[in-house]
């Protein structure tokens, strides 16, 4: 891991973007903002699960007008997402939002971006500007668009990396004629190359903090894929400050993929279980993927970051559930249950659940009470004796030293 480099920090809310402050998690409401009942019951959701801003889209003069309705109901603070109507921003801003979303792209007229900035500034709210994939392009002035598009013929990815710092620089110089700097910059791509690619080379030449995302990345069975493989890299070389991952489904779950990856990254401090299983392989001998599925709804009601193991052999599974706080060995007819390296319990299959969940919930009672730690000892876990298959028979001969 590298790092983080050093950035400008802003405040959106009360919650610090760059500097020395943690990378936060961003997310967007999907509903009509107008429908204020509908958006602030998103916003809570989001909230439960870990998000720290929530972005909600303003098109209409009826959706800055529920602004503050829903920032009186929002635990988290929130950005109004403003593309072509300056007043919108305006409207928001007299609101009291906490941050704006700007293009200066879409608004030709550069004295009411000037009024948007003002106004910013007078607030003391910052506001994010960035270049997306989709809309890079110049789509007005038709000699501009054609050699734009001329050069992203000979070489697509390099050309639009070159555009995107391009279009950024210009709309930084818009903000510094204004003396404003409380800006936050993005520059997303569908491609995760890409998005590497121009995040790294507007992170060399600017010191403003950055807001990472993957753009249009689809749902998220695919999108997970793709936005992790560009935020995650970006991450580990210490590029970012904010992120939202995007899907085309619940954005529930892009906080919740959001915040595994900053844990995994050591980014961020778990504040529930961590789960961990093997892989499925012909030797387990129950539905591992059910058992795993029902344990990680029930581990969600308890709010200890306990590491838990699941495996489905005697093979691996000692050695991979290494450092978990409870492990159980499944097999055919029985689950064998260990907390921290000790075995407590030896259970039908049919009680496998209840009995891990009843074990993980006494534990993390036990360090909440402070008469037990996480990560107190190096847990090693002793193999126990091969469980039989169905015929009787021994899967391997472990041998115990």
């Amino acid at each position: 891991m590298t790092p983080r480099r050093k950035t400008r920090q802003v405040t959106v809310g009360g919650v610090k973007i760059g500097g020395d402050a943690p990378v936060s998690i961003q997310s967007m409401t999907s509903t009509y903002t107008y429908e204020v009942d509908k958006t602030v019951a998103e916003i809570r959701r989001m909230a439960e699960a870990g998000v720290d801003i929530v972005r909600v889209a303003v098109p209409e003069k009826r959706d800055t007008e529920a602004l503050p309705a829903i920032l009186d109901q929002s635990p988290v603070p929130i950005v109004a997402d403003v593309h072509f109507h300056f007043q919108r921003a305006l409207e928001a801003v007299e609101a009291g939002v906490h941050k704006i979303r700007l293009n200066p792209g879409n608004i030709q007229d550069r004295r009411q971006v000037d009024r948007v900035i003002a106004a910013c500034r007078e607030r003391g709210i910052p506001i994010r500007v960035g270049v997306n994939e989709g809309g890079i392009i110049e789509r007005r002035d038709k000699n501009v668009r054609a050699a734009e598009q001329g050069r992203l013929q000979s070489d697509y990815h390099g050309h639009l990396m070159a555009i995107m710092v391009e279009k950024v620089e210009e709309y930084l110089r818009i903000f510094d004629d204004n003396h404003f700097h409380d800006v936050v910059l993005s520059a997303k791509s569908i491609d995760p190359r890409i998005c590497i690619d121009a995040y790294t080379a507007i992170s060399r030449r600017f010191d403003y903090p950055l807001h990472l995302g993957v753009t249009h990345a689809g749902p998220k069975e695919t999108g997970c894929i793709r936005s992790v493989t560009a935020l995650g890299t970006l991450l580990a070389n210490g590029i970012g400050d904010t992120v939202r991952i995007s899907y085309a489904s619940d954005p529930v779950l892009e906080v919740e993929d959001a915040r595994e990856m900053l844990c995994c990254l050591g980014l961020r401090n778990r504040v529930e279980p961590e789960l961990i299983a093997c892989p499925t392989c012909g030797r387990i001998e129950i539905d591992l993927i059910a058992l795993v599925s029902d344990v990680r709804r029930v581990l969600a009601t308890i709010k200890t970051p306990v590491k838990v193991a699941v495996m489905g052999c005697v093979v691996n599974g000692p050695g991979e559930a290494e450092g978990a706080d409870v492990a159980i060995f499944a097999g055919k007819g029985k689950g064998i249950i260990y907390v921290q390296g000790e075995q407590t319990r030896t259970v039908r299959e049919a009680d496998m659940l209840d009995a891990l969940y009843e074990e993980t919930k006494a534990f993390a009672e036990k360090v909440e009470r402070g008469e037990a730690r996480l990560g107190e000892k190096k847990v090693s876990i002793v193999p126990p004796d091969p469980l039989p298959r169905a015929d009787g028979s021994v899967p391997l001969t472990v041998m115990k030293g």
